[in-house]
């Protein structure tokens, strides 16, 4: 394996830890609204506080999937074309919540509002469990041949491990959101967020030991890398326990770091039990290394000097539009329509 090779297999990751830590709080957003916001002018709100940013936070999503295309063709066909109905399933939910913003601003009537309001709850909440249940399927091994091409069946999908990391990925997103509420918001929604969010987190310690002994027992994470499995292990919960220490002492910034940085050490878990490999197989003969899916030395050469030409620009503009937007918004803003 070449040091190229090594660097884009972690800038894969931290472009989906980007991912999960920035557009988990508007999946998290688009689900508390359902749930905390009871009348037009709340959802709107819900939808305005993330207004500015949710396009830009899905793009690393999109950069993830780009970089894995360019940089590991072989992963990229393996995974995308094995998983094919799931990403169109995430693919559906990412569309009806993206033009539930436009569509929800100029409907002519409230029930034509209301929809475009629960289609927002709806897409918000498929997406990242569609997409949670893709990553812990794919790291308990899969059937694999000897060209990497993929032969899923149902419970390769759907099962216990898959399942729970689907529902753990929507409810930390969800907290996550909630976090968001409170640090933007003011009055009644940030009150109910706070309130929702000391009802959510005991629920989310007691999910996390599940999914702990899951991964522990369905995949071979700690058979591996027993230390650095078991010590990000702990970071989820260390995290997951700032994020709670931030809800009952009022401290909304610590824990929209903690429930963000929960999500973000979930990802790294998976990438640190994947390394040296990018796809796991159910005969480890056919597993797809690093070093066998990437593109050329010359291919990898190219891009990372793109991406040092063009990555410092993308985050000044990235930092400027949240500093624009910084103000908390209040909760009795008007419907539009």
């Amino acid at each position: 394996m070449s040091a190229l090779q090594f660097i884009w297999f972690v800038l894969i990751c931290v472009l989906f830890v980007g991912f999960f830590f920035l557009e988990g709080f508007d999946f998290g957003v688009g689900m508390a609204s359902g749930i905390i916001a009871r009348t037009d002018e709340e959802k709107q709100t819900m939808l305005d506080i993330i207004g500015p940013h949710w396009v830009v936070n899905e793009t690393w999503l999109v950069t993830a999937g780009g970089a894995m295309f360019a940089s590991f063709p072989m992963w990229y066909a393996s995974l995308f074309s094995g998983y094919y109905i799931m990403f169109f399933l995430v693919l559906v939910g990412l569309i009806i919540r993206g033009v539930s913003f436009e569509f929800a601003n100029h409907a002519e009537t409230a029930r034509g509002r209301h929809l475009w309001y629960n289609t927002f709850v709806i897409g918000s909440l498929l997406a990242p469990l569609i997409l949670c249940m893709i990553f812990f399927s794919m790291i308990q091994g899969v059937p694999i041949n000897a060209h990497g091409d993929l032969s899923l069946g149902f419970f390769d999908i759907v099962n216990w491990l898959s399942l729970v990391g689907g529902i753990a990925g929507v409810l930390m997103s969800l907290i996550h959101g909630l976090n968001y509420v409170r640090l933007t918001t003011t009055g009644i929604l940030r009150e109910r967020a706070e309130n929702l969010n000391r009802f959510l987190y005991p629920i989310l310690f007691v999910g996390e030991v599940v999914f702990a002994l899951l991964v522990f027992f369905q995949t071979d994470f700690f058979q591996n890398k027993l230390v650095s499995s078991t010590i990000i292990t702990l970071l989820i919960v260390v995290m997951s326990l700032l994020g709670a220490w931030g809800v009952y002492k009022h401290h909304e910034a610590w824990s929209l770091a903690g429930s963000g940085l929960s999500l973000a050490f979930v990802v790294i878990l998976i990438f640190n039990g994947l390394f040296p490999r990018v796809m796991i197989a159910t005969n480890p003969a056919h597993n797809i290394l690093i070093k066998d899916a990437s593109s050329s030395p010359t291919a990898l050469k190219v891009m990372t000097i793109v991406v040092c030409i063009l990555l410092p620009i993308v985050l000044i503009y990235f930092i400027w539009s949240y500093i624009i937007f910084a103000k908390r918004t209040p909760s009795t803003k008007k419907a539009i329509g």
